[in-house]
């Protein structure tokens, strides 16, 4: 099946932005770094990176708009009913360290809805792309989440509060804990958009993190659901793009919700937002 326009579109995008990122690894050192927060980086790199994404989205849809890491919410002549989220650099604490795990993630929302997803690899040159109802594709060969039935050998991802949502480090290490004596392991690769992607190859069974923002998520939250998997919060609930992500082949994935739940933090249940 062919590839719908505004996938094409957001392939040649990541591809300049991959192109961007590793010419950026031959100057690591020389890098400009700047911190927006506690643990969180950025450089000219992350910003090189996504002005080239948006530059080459705009000369062909110029209406549309944007939800970009760097450069935050730009509204398009069209008003809202396209809008592409942006993360240039997933991954960029290991980048600068030379650390190869990190990606470029471009989603596409239509409406409030996520119809588009690509995540690239420019390490590894791998494309991972998903539509609406179309199936999630790695290097256009279909993918599907794994057959894990449960928490037995599964291999789990995850990813660490290191942020603001330091705040919830102890319930996570209980969280961490419990999941480690249920299953075969833990992986924290350090690339939330690359850790969903690979739920989505079956790569992992499952994944879990808190404190993510929606550019994180956007992507790899469509290729989850396309490749026959299932998404929510730690709880349970639906979700919407940011904060806790719990993602994984369905029996996993309830599974974990079921493990999880009494680990997690009161500001995080349903009730409590």
């Amino acid at each position: 099946m062919p590839l719908h326009p505004l996938v094409n579109i957001g392939i040649r995008a990541a591809r300049r932005a991959g192109n961007v990122i590793f010419r950026g690894l031959n100057r690591l050192e020389a890098l400009e770094v700047s911190a927006k927060g506690r643990n969180d980086f950025v450089t000219d790199v992350d910003r090189n990176a996504e002005q080239e994404i948006i530059d080459t989205i705009r000369r062909v849809y110029p209406d549309h708009g944007f939800l970009a890491e760097e450069s935050g919410a730009t509204a398009g002549r069209g008003g809202d009913e396209f809008t592409w989220i942006i993360d240039p650099l997933d991954g960029t604490t290991n980048f600068l360290h030379g650390f190869p795990q990190f990606c470029v993630s471009i989603a596409v929302q239509h409406r409030g809805r996520i119809e588009h997803a690509v995540i690239y690899d420019p390490m590894r040159q791998e494309l991972f792309t998903a539509s609406r109802g179309q199936g999630a594709q790695l290097d256009d060969k279909r993918i599907r989440v794994s057959k894990s039935k449960g928490l037995e050998g599964a291999l789990i991802g995850t990813g660490f509060p290191y942020r603001a949502n330091t705040k919830w480090l102890d319930p996570y290490l209980a969280m961490f804990k419990a999941v480690a004596l249920a299953t075969a392991g833990l992986r924290r690769p350090g690339s939330a958009a690359l850790d969903l992607a690979w739920v989505a190859a079956g790569r992992t069974d499952a994944f879990f993190e808190l404190g993510l923002s929606p550019w994180d998520t956007a992507a790899g939250s469509l290729l989850v659901t396309e490749a026959g998997g299932r998404i929510g919060t730690l709880t349970g609930a639906d979700y919407e793009l940011g904060g806790d992500i719990l993602a994984g082949s369905p029996k996993t994935y309830l599974a974990l919700v079921e493990l999880l739940a009494p680990h997690v933090p009161d500001d995080l249940r349903p009730a409590a937002r």
